[in-house]
């Protein structure tokens, strides 16, 4: 494996887990960091947000030692509000700053923000000079294949970034019209990789340790970006790890591994997110790490009735 370097970070691999809203918290990325993950992203912040001290944003900005290096992901379009947000927080414990023109959520894109930059070069480019000028550590971005068909602009966008000295692109193979449906185009990652020289990150429909692989392979990017093939997966970076450095897939985790892994991630988030929010929180990744599963559906339904974490890990053990 080729060691991966983003400005002066060092990753020990180049794995990373994709920033995902509601799901990459502090819990979730502990246990992708113990499977071997190289580098993780919290979820995105707006810099809005943090500009009117949202109290939201407090949570979503919280790392652990335990999990670092984590980069932290803004997301704006106004280039003086992100790039004075990005130099007052950068101190924080983060390994670089990332900037999100990947977002497909109506919300965002409708404000300007995420994947809706990808339609204004022009910007972007302010936007992304301003970030590294204001910025000492290094600067990220992540962007998408374009906005739609008709508008494929990942070249062009990760050649602006290049030369407003952005440190790495990630580039996710659907365009904004497509969100997450249909199949991730690799070849838009492999003429990005071909037309900048600094690291590129592919992301999209990665979901086993071969399909990692071939990514590498087929592409030449430098790093692999998992989001969904995440959820309730934790064991992917492990697995895919030892793919790359063996040749070989490990077996999957079986259902005992399972079940601890449930429970555990069920207690961190209790611990970090109090019994009430922590329990509903796992209502979705319960449904996650049990597809598949005999009597999953069953599982899930009265999962999602339990209001404690003794509730729900005393359901999950008799009935696993």
């Amino acid at each position: 494996m080729r060691p991966l370097v983003i400005g002066n970070v060092r990753l020990d691999n180049p794995l990373i887990l994709a920033p995902m809203a509601g799901v990459t918290d502090l819990p979730f990325r502990l246990l992708c960091k113990e499977q071997g993950c190289g580098l993780m992203y919290t979820e995105m912040v707006s810099a809005k947000a943090i500009l009117y001290k949202n109290k939201n944003t407090g949570p979503l900005m919280e790392v652990s030692e335990a999990e670092k290096p984590v980069a932290l992901q803004l997301f704006g379009s106004d280039p003086e509000i992100v790039s004075s947000i990005a130099a007052q927080v950068e101190d924080g414990p983060y390994a670089f700053i990332d900037l999100n023109m990947g977002c497909p959520v109506p919300k965002v894109v409708g404000n300007g923000e995420g994947s809706a930059l990808m339609k204004d070069p022009k910007l972007t480019e302010r936007l992304l000079t301003a970030l590294v000028k204001r910025v000492k550590k290094p600067v990220a971005v992540k962007i998408r294949k374009g906005f739609d068909d008709a508008h494929v602009n990942a070249v062009e966008i990760a050649r602006i970034a290049e030369s407003c000295g952005v440190s790495a692109v990630a580039v996710h193979g659907r365009t904004r019209q497509q969100f997450y449906s249909g199949k991730a185009d690799w070849e838009i990652i492999r003429q990005v990789k071909e037309q900048v020289s600094i690291p590129v990150i592919g992301n999209g429909d990665v979901c086993t340790p071969e399909d990692a692989a071939r990514m590498l392979q087929e592409t030449g990017c430098d790093g692999v970006m998992i989001g969904r093939g995440a959820r309730g997966n934790p064991w992917i970076f492990s697995r895919t790890l030892a793919y790359l450095e063996t040749g070989q897939v490990p077996p999957p985790p079986g259902k005992e591994e399972i079940r601890d892994m449930l429970l555990r991630h069920a207690r961190l988030q209790v611990r970090w997110r109090g019994e009430y929010q922590g329990i509903r929180e796992m209502r979705k990744h319960l449904a996650w790490y049990t597809a598949g599963l005999p009597h999953s559906a069953a599982l899930r339904n009265d999962g999602n009735q339990a209001e404690t974490l003794e509730d729900f890990c005393g359901l999950i053990q008799r009935r696993w």
